[in-house]
C-alpha cells in the first residue's frame, strides 16, 4: 500500500498531478480544490495517498491531510459512491464541510457536489451519520494547537461538579473543539459535551461527539 508520496511535481493534469519520486513518476488523482492548493511544476510537494485496486486498474488518490484521506475512504463505503463521486464531494465541501453536513443531516449540501443526485446524497447522510464522529475526532486530534481548547477550559466551562480524569478531560476537549469547528457556540457545545460526559463518563472522543450531536439536534 502506498500511503504517502513526496517528490517534485512534473505537471498538473486536468484531474491529477504527476509527481517525480527519485526518478519514478506517480500519477496522483486529486480534487480540483486540492490541485489548486499544490505548487507548480518543479516544486516539491507531498500528499497522503489511497491506492484503489481493481482487476484492470491501479489508481492513486492524493490528499493534503490524513483526515481528508479518511473521509475519502469513508465516502467510498457508501453504496453507489465511487472514487470520482467521493472526490467531488470532498472537492466541493472540504473535510470540515462534509463533517458539518453529516452532523446536521444536510444532504442538500452533499448534493451540491458535481454528479451527486438527491438519492445518493441522502444515502451518504444516512449511512455515515453514525460513523462520522470517528473521523471528526481524528481531525480534531490532527489540528490540536495553541488556539485549541484545553481540558481545563472544558472543566471550567462545563457544569460538572467533579473534575474529570485526564483521559476523560482530553476526550471532552477534543469533542468540544470538533463541535466548535462545526459552528456550534461555545456555551451550547460545552453544555452538550458536559451532559454527554455525565451520562457516559468513560466515553471516548468519538462517543462524546456522537452523543453531543444528538443532544444538539433540532427537536421535533
Amino acid at each position: 500500500m502506498i500511503g504517502r508520496i513526496a517528490g517534485r511535481i512534473i505537471y498538473h493534469g486536468e484531474d491529477h498531478v504527476l509527481i517525480d519520486v527519485q526518478g519514478v513518476g506517480y500519477v496522483v488523482y486529486c480534487s480540483d480544490r486540492v490541485r489548486a492548493g499544490l505548487p507548480g511544476a518543479g516544486e516539491a510537494a507531498a500528499l497522503f495517498t489511497d491506492l484503489l485496486v481493481r482487476e484492470d486498474l491501479l489508481q492513486l488518490f492524493g490528499f493534503p491531510t490524513l483526515v481528508e484521506k479518511e473521509w475519502f475512504r469513508l465516502l467510498l463505503s457508501v453504496q453507489g459512491v465511487g472514487a470520482k463521486a467521493a472526490l467531488a464531494i470532498l472537492g466541493t465541501l472540504g473535510p470540515d464541510g462534509v463533517s458539518r453536513a453529516l452532523a446536521l443531516g444536510d444532504w442538500s449540501a452533499i448534493k451540491a457536489a458535481r454528479g451527486i443526485g438527491p438519492k445518493t446524497a441522502q444515502r451518504v447522510v444516512m449511512e455515515l451519520k453514525d460513523k462520522a464522529p470517528m473521523v471528526m475526532a481524528m481531525g480534531t486530534a490532527e489540528t490540536q494547537g495553541s488556539d485549541s481548547v484545553t481540558p481545563v477550559d472544558v472543566i471550567e466551562t462545563a457544569p460538572a461538579a467533579t473534575p474529570a480524569p485526564p483521559r476523560a478531560a482530553n476526550a471532552q476537549a477534543e469533542a468540544l473543539s470538533a463541535l466548535g469547528n462545526l459552528g456550534y457556540a461555545p456555551s451550547e457545545a460545552a453544555g452538550a459535551v458536559a451532559e454527554a460526559a455525565g451520562a457516559a463518563p468513560e466515553a471516548d472522543t468519538a462517543g462524546l461527539i456522537r452523543a453531543a450531536l444528538k443532544l444538539l439536534a433540532p427537536k421535533g
